[in-house]
């Protein structure tokens, strides 16, 4: 008695390929949707935040977080401590407690120019945090001045917004839809640095898309 074998036909494996095929691309396509949605978040809060700022400055004609006239405007405006609040000089480190740079966000959000309560960075779209730095954030007066053909590239030394924990991807995207794609040159660059930096350092990086790097990027104010 001859014995039948069952089995799959060319045909029958040729439409699994198939399906998976179409549900690998689906997968891939919705991957690339939501990465674009991120970039396109980055951008539209890094854009957000310039304006709040100089609607904050044509409002009451200081800078947040070097407002002099806050804690007197608003009951329980933290104090910086350390630096000299009205000198048109946004001081301190970008993530730094108790300084200009950190009350910066505070007076924007009693102004209601940003949402959310206290003094403390907001998150972009990829978990990093953002802040401002004027320079090194050392002081006043930051040594140097914008150096695009320096033989080692630099960040400003003006005012800084900046946007952490950026993947490669993300980062090239932003500085090239907002400026010109390279770290090095142009009103946005790059900081390679894995998460959010205590500091942003002097010396701006090239971008090297292999998927593990992530970068600070920062904008001219």
């Amino acid at each position: 008695m001859r014995t039948r074998q069952h089995g799959f036909t060319l045909v029958e494996i040729a439409i699994v390929l198939v399906i998976i095929g179409l549900l690998l691309g689906g997968i891939l396509k919705g991957q690339e949707m939501i990465t674009q949605a991120k970039i396109k978040n980055v951008i539209a809060d890094m854009s957000g935040v310039s304006a709040a700022m100089y609607g904050y400055q044509d409002r009451y004609r200081a800078l947040p977080g070097d407002d002099k006239n806050a804690a007197g405007r608003w009951t329980g405006s933290p104090v910086p401590g350390t630096g000299t609040v009205g000198n048109g000089v946004i001081e301190g480190k970008w993530t730094a407690a108790a300084t200009e740079a950190i009350i910066f966000w505070d007076h924007l959000r009693r102004a209601g120019f940003v949402s959310g309560a206290g003094a403390e960075n907001p998150f972009n779209a990829v978990s990093g945090k953002m802040g401002v730095q004027s320079g090194d954030g050392s002081g006043p007066t930051p040594a140097g001045i914008l150096s695009d053909g320096a033989a080692t590239p630099t960040l400003f030394t003006s005012l800084l917004l900046c946007s952490g924990a950026l993947p490669d991807k993300i980062a090239i995207s932003v500085d090239a839809q907002m400026d010109d794609g390279v770290g090095t040159t142009g009103s946005v660059r790059s900081m390679k640095s894995p998460g959010n930096p205590d500091t942003i350092a002097a010396a701006a990086s090239t971008y090297v898309e292999d998927g593990v790097s992530t970068y600070v990027i920062c904008r001219q104010m």
